[in-house]
């Protein structure tokens, strides 16, 4: 437990004393200050403050953002409003401040169901975080990048489907996966700009001509770059480009890739990172609801998976079908597996999807942004967590 060091002032005002404050790409030597949840400067003079939190040699960060995850501490994303809520809080003792909860490919009216649990839990006082908005990765991807998502449920975009759906939940649904090769006129990406929701080309097998449509309709994100995600395939000795060669050639797409040290290798996430760089990939759990527990056994929708090597894979072991990762993981890997730069691995998992989600007060410690925080020692393993201001505790 980190020593926590408070003093007491007529004042509201709130700071943190530390070090090693991550303050753009430096580490700052001074005070965060806050108060109601936001961050009123950042400096190394001293202010009366109504309480102090030393943190002195302890990195303190900006809060993580995982905008894709399906659950954890036992508890589905696609459950009730109650699992949703535990599975947010789940996440925050890991450093996950802001989250977007993943709805798999299901029945559409169970999708819908499981969107309105989210709207719920985003408007319920327990959530010590912030619920981004939710997720949908499905229906409409492809069979032959279907991975551990159920092919019994995948189908290509409808209209009369989804139309309905974002007329009634435009304001909840925050990002939603596809398969940009099946929205032949691009009418589905051309919805989801309409309603200000991320489109991300996800289990797919686009070519590099399908990428530029959707591109230029608005999908500006790649969903777990390499886990079912195309490449280059050839027709009659003629080459084509697929997504992954799409991700590095196109300068504005962003990619997300799953850093758990397990579905990429150490040397693929560090070649990813010097190709695209850290303003472009947001690190993501890609968790399904057993992380965090001792069960070895589950399904995700009607997909059954195992949990063998720290890594969840599908019965048959052709594939992985999810991780067990939580945030603090992803930048252990990248710094100490992958090589990258502590102040990069940090962006990756702050900035980059605030900057992707659109969130404009979350992703870095500066004046005027939201007031989370995660403090984290050498081995990056977090001692404490802070969420609108408010102290949350540590593991």
């Amino acid at each position: 437990m980190t020593a926590i060091v408070a003093r007491f002032y007529n004042c509201g005002m709130k700071r943190i004393k530390s070090d090693k404050i991550i303050f753009a790409d430096q580490l700052f030597d001074g005070y965060v200050y806050f108060d109601n949840g936001i961050i009123t400067d950042v400096t190394q003079k001293e202010i009366p403050v109504f309480k102090e939190y030393d943190l002195t040699g302890y990195y303190v960060s900006a809060g993580f953002i995982d905008i894709h995850t399906h659950g954890g501490g036992g508890n589905r994303f696609e459950g009730s409003v109650d699992e949703i809520v535990d599975g947010c809080n789940f996440h925050l003792m890991y450093g996950t401040t802001s989250i977007c909860p993943t709805i798999s490919a299901a029945a559409l009216d169970s999708m819908a169901q499981s969107v309105e649990n989210v709207r719920k839990a985003m408007n319920d006082p327990r959530v010590k975080g912030t619920i981004i908005g939710a997720h949908l990765e499905g229906p409409y991807l492809s069979r032959k990048q279907s991975g551990a998502q159920c092919a019994d449920f995948i189908s290509d975009p409808n209209e009369q489907e989804y139309l309905p759906l974002l007329e009634r939940y435009g304001d909840t649904i925050a990002r939603w996966s596809y398969a940009p090769e099946n929205d032949k006129e691009e009418h589905f990406a051309k919805a989801l700009k309409k309603y200000g929701i991320v489109a991300s080309a996800g289990h797919t097998d686009a070519t590099y001509d399908d990428m530029m449509r959707a591109m230029e309709n608005g999908c500006n994100l790649v969903t777990h770059l390499y886990s079912c995600t195309s490449t280059i395939t050839r027709d009659h000795g003629f080459r084509k480009l697929g997504v992954i060669e799409t991700a590095y050639l196109s300068d504005d797409l962003y990619v997300e890739i799953i850093c758990d040290g397990k579905h990429l290798p150490p040397e693929l996430i560090r070649m990813i990172y010097q190709i695209k760089g850290a303003d472009r990939i947001a690190l993501v759990t890609d968790s399904l609801a057993l992380a965090g527990t001792d069960q070895k056994h589950g399904f995700m929708q009607n997909t059954e998976f195992i949990i063998e090597d720290g890594v969840c894979k599908l019965m048959d072991r052709s594939a992985f079908a999810g991780s067990i990762a939580t945030a603090d993981r992803l930048v252990r890997v990248a710094v100490k597996e992958a090589g990258i730069p502590l102040f990069d691995a940090i962006k990756m998992i702050t900035l980059t999807p605030a900057k992707i989600m659109k969130l404009e007060k979350k992703g870095r410690i500066a004046p005027n942004m939201d007031a989370d925080f995660v403090v984290f020692d050498d081995n990056i393993d977090i001692k404490n967590i802070f969420a609108r201001g408010n102290l949350i505790g540590t593991i």
